[in-house]
């Protein structure tokens, strides 16, 4: 049986560049994102994230 995960915290810092928004999270360098709207940025950032938590 799989042992519940602890809910992590993460600091996003979140940029309009142009048309662009833009970011990263603080605490995993390499881990950033970017989008043409605000909710599609959001969904890089978390796909990124994801992958990079994977990956530890």
């Amino acid at each position: 049986m799989k042992k519940p995960r602890k809910k992590q915290t993460f600091t996003a810092v979140v940029q309009r560049d142009g048309k662009w928004w833009i970011g990263w999270i603080e605490e995993i360098p390499g881990v950033n994102g970017q989008g043409r709207t605000k909710k599609e940025f959001f969904a890089n950032l978390r796909s990124a994230l994801k992958e990079a938590l994977e990956m530890r």
